[in-house]
């Protein structure tokens, strides 16, 4: 499942290719037929993301909620759309290019109130800047929850995904099988800080590189990483490889049904 920095990107780049302009909407799959003819010739006033939530808002009010779920992706293409291709559940045309929809879990058209229901439902996200760690904290630092499953939970922190919260963790040194109520504030200060630049490196790069500059390829005279999950990481899915800090090999667990990634040299659990 795509993780926040993306749907970050998703919301920038509607608001550039559609931002202020009326659009032409339609549903090629015929699944979102009725809501793309409520959308059809409406002005996209703003592009937004929650989390892994992304809301377009048109100009009478409607907001069009996507959540892309594991299957679901975005195709750009500029100019005159072609025939749609594949099952294509929405396509947005106009200003000179096009924008197509497949496989969502949701799409789905909000009126401001829902949207309120929906955004009260989430977490603080680091992207954006009304995040507020403090009131994910409220909740972390009563928890027994391991800390790795709270940063999952979309209603305690939206965005973050298996990636980036192996990857904190693991910049953190923190065991992710900590208890939120044993994480200390400045731990979980550090937790925030490290997501809101780590996060907002992947809006800009449009990829996740996690790895400090005196850790990269070229600094160690190690080859690169090849995965297509993304770049440069410490732990995520290097189970049994040495950890680039310590040599120790890179632990894995199941936890609350997803993969947990960490290094017990430079995460050691806490007694």
């Amino acid at each position: 499942m795509p993780e926040g920095h993306t749907i970050h990107r998703l919301a920038a780049e509607h608001q550039r290719m559609f931002g202020g302009r009326r659009v032409a909407a339609s549903s090629p799959q015929g699944r979102f037929a009725e809501g793309a003819r409520m959308l059809d010739g409406r002005v996209l006033a703003d592009a937004d993301a929650h989390g892994k939530h992304l809301l377009l808002r048109f100009g009478d009010d409607r907001v069009l909620h996507v959540h892309l779920g594991i299957y679901g992706k975005y195709v750009f293409g500029s100019g005159v759309a072609p025939a749609p291709v594949g099952v294509v559940r929405l396509r947005l045309s106009g200003g000179g290019g096009y924008a197509d929809l497949r496989g969502p879990n949701t799409c789905e058209l909000l009126d401001p109130g829902e949207v309120k229901l929906l955004r009260d439902r989430l977490g603080p996200d680091p992207l954006r800047a009304d995040g507020d760690p403090e009131v994910a904290w409220r909740r972390i630092g009563r928890s027994r929850t391991p800390i790795a499953v709270l940063l999952m939970d979309q209603s305690v922190v939206a965005g973050p995904g298996n990636i980036y919260r192996a990857e904190v963790l693991f910049r953190q040194g923190v065991d992710p099988r900590l208890p939120g109520r044993r994480l200390s504030a400045a731990q979980w200060a550090g937790i925030w800080a490290d997501l809101v630049v780590l996060m907002a490196d992947g809006v800009r790069e449009g990829r996740i590189d996690t790895v400090r500059p005196e850790h990269s390829p070229e600094a160690m005279g190690r080859p690169p990483r090849v995965d297509g999950h993304g770049g440069e990481v410490y732990v995520y899915r290097r189970a049994g490889q040495p950890c680039l800090l310590c040599g120790t090999a890179v632990a894995t667990a199941e936890l609350a049904g997803r993969n947990l990634f960490w290094c017990p040299g430079c995460q050691p659990p806490v007694a």
